[in-house]
C-alpha cells in the first residue's frame, strides 16, 4: 500500500476530532433534513390542496416511510459500521464484502416490501389506525409510493456506505438531488396537473430514483476499495454481522412503528370520544411528528458523523478519540434539543399553520399536544447518539436495548395506559415521561462504557 493510500485510509485515526465531526456530521445532517423534506414537502402541499384529511392519509401511510427507513438503517448503519471497523483493523477484503452485500440486501428488501403493500395495502392501511373517511386518499397516495420503496431504501442506505467509504458530501448530494425533484414536481403535479394525492406520491417517487441512480453509480467507483462482482454475492456470515451492528437503529424504527400504529389508533379513537373529533388529533399528531423529525434528524445526522469516526479508532484501540468523539457529539446533540424544546414550546401555532387552515380546535390541540408531549425534548438528543456509538463500537446487544427503551419499555405502555384515565390527554403526557426515562437510561450505560473503555485503556498502556 503506498503512502498516499495509507493517509488516505488512516485520516479517521490522525484529523482532531472536531474537524471530523463537522466534516461526517454536517453532510449527513443536511442528508437527513433533506430526506425528511420529502415527508414535510408532500404534508405542505397535500396539506393546502386537499386540507386535514389529505393531512390525515399521509399520517396513516406514515409507519410504511418508517419500516423503509428501518430497512436502510438495518443494512446501511450495519454496513457502514462492519466496512470501518474492518478497514480499522486492516481487514480490507473483509470490508469490501461487508459493503457489497449491504448494498444488495437493500436493494432486495425494499423489493420485497414494495410488492408485500401492493398485495396488502388496504388491510394495511386500516391497521395502521386509517378510518374510512380517509381510506380513500391514503390508498392512492401508498399505491404509488411503494413502488419507490427498493429505491428509496438503497438510497437512504446508500448513503452510509458512501459516508463510510470517506465521502459525506456526496451522499448529502444524492438526497438533496431527490429532494430538490421532489420539491419542484410536487406544485406542478398537484397544482398543474390537478393530480392531488396521486400527483405528490408520483413526484417523491421520481426524486428517490433519481437519488438511488446516482449512489449507484459512486458504487462502482468507491474511493477507498473496488467492488467486483464477487463481493456482490450474499454470503451468510457476512449478512449476519451487518444485520447485527445494525439491529439497533432498525428496532428503534420499528419501534417507532409499533408506536406510531398504537398511537394513530388511539388518537382515533380517544379523539372521537373528546371534543376534537376523529381527525383532528391524527392529523395535528401526523404534522407534529413529521415537524418533531426534522430535528430528530440533526440529532441522527450527529449521530452517524460520529459513527465512522468512532469505529475506526475503536477497531484501530485510539481510546482517547473514542471518548472525545462521543462526548463531543453529545455537546452538539444537546445544544441542538435544547434550540428545538424553545421553539416547539414558544411557537406552535405559527409552526401548525404552515401546513393549511383548520378550526379553532384545530389550533388548540396542535398548540397542546407539541407543548405537552415535546416537553422533554431538551434532553432527547443523548439516546439516538448514545445508542449509535454502541453499534459504531461492535456492541450491537447495547444499542438495541437502548434503542427499545423509550419506544417500546416506556413509550408503548403509557400510551396504552394514560388515556384509560386521562382520555387523549393521555396520550400527550406519556411523551416527556419516556423522553426522561429514555435520557437517564442512556445517561446510566454510557457513564459504564466509559469506565469499560478507559479500563482498556490503562491495559494497553501496561
Amino acid at each position: 500500500m503506498n503512502e498516499k493510500t495509507e493517509r488516505e485510509e488512516n485520516k479517521l485515526g490522525i484529523l482532531p476530532v472536531e474537524q471530523l465531526i463537522r466534516q461526517f456530521a454536517v453532510p449527513s445532517i443536511i442528508a437527513m433534513l433533506v430526506s425528511e423534506l420529502y415527508n414535510i414537502v408532500d404534508q405542505f402541499f397535500i396539506g393546502r390542496s386537499i386540507g386535514e384529511l389529505g393531512n390525515a392519509a399521509t399520517n396513516v401511510a406514515f409507519p410504511l416511510t418508517t419500516s423503509c427507513v428501518a430497512i436502510a438503517l438495518l443494512f446501511g448503519i450495519g454496513g457502514a459500521s462492519s466496512f470501518n471497523l474492518a478497514m480499522g483493523r486492516k481487514q480490507k477484503e473483509q470490508a469490501v464484502y461487508y459493503m457489497g452485500n449491504a448494498a444488495v440486501l437493500l436493494f432486495l428488501m425494499g423489493s420485497v416490501l414494495c410488492i408485500l403493500t401492493q398485495i396488502f395495502l388496504v388491510p394495511m392501511l386500516r391497521f395502521f389506525g386509517s378510518p374510512d373517511s380517509v381510506l380513500g386518499y391514503a390508498v392512492t397516495y401508498t399505491r404509488i409510493t411503494s413502488i419507490g420503496f427498493p429505491f428509496l431504501i438503497y438510497s437512504n442506505g446508500g448513503a452510509h456506505l458512501v459516508r463510510a467509504d470517506g465521502t459525506p458530501k456526496y451522499s448529502m448530494l444524492c438526497n438533496l438531488t431527490g429532494a430538490l425533484i421532489n420539491t419542484v414536481l410536487d406544485p406542478l403535479f398537484i397544482f398543474g396537473f390537478g393530480m392531488g394525492m396521486a400527483g405528490a406520491a408520483l413526484a417523491t417517487i421520481i426524486g428517490q430514483i433519481v437519488a438511488a441512480g446516482m449512489i449507484f453509480c459512486y458504487m462502482l467507483r468507491c474511493r477507498t476499495v473496488t467492488l467486483e462482482r464477487r463481493h456482490l454475492m450474499i454470503r451468510p456470515e457476512y449478512a449476519v454481522h451487518i444485520m447485527s451492528l445494525g439491529l439497533a437503529s432498525f428496532f428503534n424504527q420499528i419501534a417507532m412503528m409499533i408506536v406510531q400504529i398504537v398511537l394513530n389508533n388511539s388518537l382515533t379513537y380517544y379523539g372521537a370520544r373528546s371534543v376534537y373529533g376523529e381527525s383532528i388529533p391524527l392529523a395535528c399528531a401526523g404534522i407534529i411528528s413529521k415537524v418533531a423529525m426534522l430535528y430528530f434528524s440533526v440529532v441522527i445526522g450527529l449521530a452517524q458523523g460520529l459513527q465512522p469516526i468512532a469505529g475506526y479508532n475503536y477497531g484501530a484501540k485510539n481510546y482517547d478519540r473514542v471518548k472525545q468523539v462521543y462526548f463531543q457529539t453529545v455537546r452538539y446533540a444537546l445544544s441542538i434539543s435544547v434550540a428545538a424544546f424553545l421553539l416547539f414550546q414558544l411557537a406552535p401555532q405559527q409552526i401548525i399553520s404552515v401546513f393549511g387552515d383548520g378550526s379553532e380546535e384545530y389550533f388548540l390541540f396542535a398548540a397542546r399536544y407539541f407543548r405537552i408531549y415535546l416537553f422533554a425534548t431538551f434532553l432527547n438528543g443523548i439516546q439516538p447518539v448514545t445508542s449509535t456509538f454502541f453499534t459504531a463500537i461492535g456492541k450491537p446487544v447495547k444499542g438495541i436495548f437502548l434503542s427499545l427503551t423509550r419506544q417500546i419499555l416506556f413509550l408503548l405502555p403509557l400510551i396504552i395506559i394514560f388515556p384509560l384515565f386521562l382520555g387523549i390527554d393521555g396520550i400527550m403526557y406519556a411523551g416527556p415521561i419516556a423522553d426522561l426515562t429514555a435520557g437517564a437510561a442512556a445517561i446510566g450505560m454510557i457513564l459504564y462504557e466509559m469506565r469499560q473503555i478507559t479500563g482498556m485503556q490503562k491495559a494497553e498502556a501496561v
